[in-house]
């Protein structure tokens, strides 16, 4: 069983992500925290092996609890649980060591596609003591479920590049994203964008700001 801890300040979404947790097979959720305070106490007491995260707790962010947790040699996974929807912040989950990123609000069916995704890696990765490149190619595949990781020989060199780019992050990538990412410029990289889309090889994700018109992004189909 893989020993899940919730950590939302929220007590009533804390409570619904843990009952979830309860009916995916091969996970126990072994409690619940609310602060990152409780949940180093929890972490400690608890051992659990992977954590249901929040960005936003009142004593500190999320992403700082789990870069320090793993500064301090805490052998635990996380994937991140928020609202939070600006581009740095997921960059900065991937950086801080998320193994994967869920916008709020999500359905049973996504966190349960996620956990399936992460019982496999941790599987995988738990049977191993050597990795060759193919095995590593695997591994870090397994992150996100479903994802779309197949070339197409029909697709043009830059527009390869620019699929890549979005497999490759954590995270919802904007034409702007791609523009600084592979150096070509945001009208080019927003035409190969909405190709792909058309094509079915990635889906359109919007992010809406305080203010003005939504940002499109991207994500890897899924399934």
């Amino acid at each position: 069983m893989i020993r899940t801890l919730v950590v939302d300040d929220d007590y009533r979404v804390a409570r619904i992500h843990a009952a979830r947790v309860a009916k995916i097979e091969g996970y126990e959720c072994v409690g619940e925290a609310h602060t990152g305070a409780e949940a180093r106490e929890a972490i400690a007491r608890l051992k659990p092996d992977l954590l249901l995260l929040d960005v936003y707790l009142p004593d500190e962010d999320g992403i700082s609890l789990l870069r320090s947790l793993h500064d301090q040699g805490e052998q635990v996974d996380a994937i991140m649980i928020t609202a939070a929807r600006d581009i740095e912040t997921v960059r900065a989950a991937k950086r801080g060591g998320a193994v994967y990123y869920l916008v709020k609000p999500f359905g049973f069916e996504q966190l349960q596609a996620q956990l399936d995704a992460y019982r496999v890696l941790k599987q995988e990765s738990d049977s191993r003591t050597v990795a060759d490149q193919a095995a590593v190619d695997q591994l870090f595949g397994l992150r996100n479920p479903g994802q779309v990781r197949q070339r197409s020989r029909q697709l043009p060199p830059t527009m390869q590049k620019v699929l890549d780019a979005i497999i490759n992050d954590a995270g919802p990538l904007s034409a702007s994203d791609i523009s600084d990412s592979i150096g070509i410029s945001r009208p080019t990289a927003q035409r190969y964008l909405s190709e792909l889309e058309r094509k079915g090889h990635i889906q359109l994700h919007l992010v809406y700001g305080s203010t003005g018109r939504p940002v499109n992004t991207y994500l890897p189909r899924r399934g």
